[in-house]
């Protein structure tokens, strides 16, 4: 692969309605788009999933952009790349800084997977050609509102509910949405809300038959889930504590939960992805993709990703529309009845408007191979 320039971009977009969790409210997203170019001018494209402040993890889009420009590109041009999978293994030298590390990594891939004349599926090694798609609610002003947003999606055909939970806000809403929709694949998200000294309320949660919470606990922690689970019915899911391989191995191996929420930039790309797969796959632990509001280039790659056999439960892999009055793809994510089509172009498999990339950017740097000579 020869990679000659890299472009690394920041845009804005607005979301089409504020997202609200445990930690905060999302009116618009600030993105990083990393964009490598090889000698013939093919593009492989990809986005990290950083956000402004450092509430999900410690990364935000500012500290992204230097570590990328000082130490991650110049290691990229070290010497010529001809597998993606060399990408991580010439950034471990660089600890954390897991959202920087998979936006470069993953736009390798899709530039070896179109180089190969290959979709990104292909390339990872996945099976589904459509794939099962859930949406995640946030929190709300009111009960009325949230019904109201859940009773939309179940008409649109999403296959999984997901609620964000916090104190106050968690056993009386999960009453009110079993007694409209009793029936339904239902789980909560509750963003490390809760303590070891709310088991007594968490307990009241099996009443409901979710198929999983999701990380209820400290978003560092394995030990107190792992205590938590033994006495729960209901499967937990972790998030923010899996950052690596063998962060997965340890979680399963102490019992701390029983499925794992992958994130591509959660972990570091791709290529860590595929250590955690083999492992759960292994091990018979499902998987399932979340979401951190992607750009439709984001979203491309979960959706190859989740064509992976031990992606077992549907994502949060909602289509374009749900988030963007315009997305910056073509032909935008879309979804019919609950089930996206996995697109059979070579890489991503959808075109970057780079027009309309170029009129939201507001700051852009293009590095060279020369420079890094």
């Amino acid at each position: 692969m020869n990679i000659s320039k890299v472009v690394v971009r920041q845009m804005k977009m607005d979301l089409k309605h504020p997202f609200t969790t445990s930690v905060g409210t999302e009116q618009h997203k600030d993105v990083i788009l990393v964009e490598v170019q090889s000698e013939d001018g093919q593009s492989g494209w990809a986005e990290s999933v950083a956000i402004n402040e450092p509430i999900y993890n410690e990364e935000t889009v500012h500290t992204n952009w230097p570590i990328m420009k000082e130490f991650l590109l110049p290691k990229l041009w070290e010497v010529p790349v001809t597998h993606p999978s060399e990408v991580a293994k010439r950034f471990e030298a660089v600890r954390g800084n897991f959202n920087a590390k998979a936006a470069v990594e993953q736009a390798v891939w899709d530039l070896y997977a179109k180089e190969q004349g290959i979709t990104l599926k292909e390339a990872l090694g996945g099976e589904y050609s459509q794939i099962h798609v859930g949406v995640s609610v946030g929190i709300t002003e009111t009960m009325e509102e949230l019904i109201g947003k859940i009773e939309s999606h179940v008409e649109k055909g999403y296959k999984r509910i997901k609620v964000k939970i916090m104190p106050g806000w968690d056993v009386d809403v999960l009453t009110a949405i079993r007694e409209k929709f009793p029936d339904i694949e239902l789980m909560a998200d509750a963003n490390c809300a809760y303590t070891l000294q709310d088991v007594k309320h968490l307990k009241k949660l099996d009443a409901f038959n979710l198929t999983m919470i999701e990380q209820p606990l400290a978003h560092d922690d394995i030990i107190d889930h792992a205590v938590l689970q033994r006495l729960l019915e209901t499967p937990i899911c972790l998030d923010e504590s899996l950052h690596t391989y063998e962060d997965v191995r340890k979680a399963v191996q102490f019992g701390s939960c029983q499925i794992v929420n992958l994130k591509v930039g959660r972990v570091g790309g791709l290529t860590e992805t595929l250590k955690i797969h083999e492992f759960c796959r292994e091990n018979n632990v499902p998987m399932w993709c979340g979401g951190m509001l992607e750009t439709g280039i984001g979203r491309a790659h979960n959706v190859a990703l989740s064509t992976l056999s031990q992606f077992t439960y549907p994502g949060d892999t909602a289509p374009s529309s749900h988030y963007w009055t315009k997305d910056i793809i073509t032909p935008e994510v879309t979804m019919e009845n609950g089930v996206i089509q996995v697109p059979d172009k070579p890489g991503i498999g959808y075109e970057v408007d780079v027009d309309f990339v170029e009129s939201l950017t507001e700051r852009k740097e293009v590095f060279t191979r020369d420079e890094n000579a």
